[in-house]
C-alpha cells in the first residue's frame, strides 16, 4: 500500500479536533506518494481536497484525462460546505482565495492513483 500517516508541515498540529460539530470531526494530513495532503475526516471517512489532488498528484497529467479515469471508476466528488472549507484553507490544502471545493475520499484516491501510474512519469 502507498498511503503511509506523516506529521505535520508549517504550524498546524497533526489533527485538528471539533467535537460535536455534525459529521465533519477533524482535520490532518496523510503523506501520498510521497506527499502531503490535507484532509478532513467525515463520517468516519478521509476526504482529500480533489483540487491538491490534481496540482500536487496529478500535475503532469492532463485535467481531462484524470475526469476520464474518475469517470470510468465511477469517482464522485462531493462539494465542501462553507466550514469544511474554511478549514481546508487552514491548513492550507486549498488557496485561501478559494470559493468552492470538491472532495474525493480515501478509497476513490487510492483507486485513481494505481489506475494512473502508468500515466505519470517515475519520480
Amino acid at each position: 500500500m502507498f498511503l503511509t500517516c506523516e506529521g505535520t508541515f508549517g504550524i498546524v498540529p497533526p489533527t485538528v479536533d471539533y467535537p460535536n460539530q455534525g459529521d465533519f470531526h477533524h482535520a490532518g494530513y496523510q503523506k501520498i506518494e510521497g506527499i502531503n495532503l490535507g484532509y478532513l475526516q467525515i463520517n468516519g471517512t478521509q476526504m482529500f481536497a480533489l483540487a491538491q489532488v490534481l496540482s500536487h498528484l496529478f500535475k503532469d497529467i492532463p485535467r481531462a484525462t484524470i475526469s476520464k479515469k474518475m469517470e470510468i471508476l465511477k469517482i464522485k466528488s462531493r462539494r465542501c460546505d462553507p466550514k469544511e472549507l474554511r478549514t481546508l484553507k487552514a491548513i492550507r490544502s486549498v488557496p485561501t482565495r478559494a470559493v468552492k471545493c470538491s472532495l474525493i475520499s480515501k478509497a476513490d484516491l487510492e483507486a485513481l492513483c494505481t489506475s494512473c501510474k502508468s500515466l505519470s512519469p517515475r519520480r
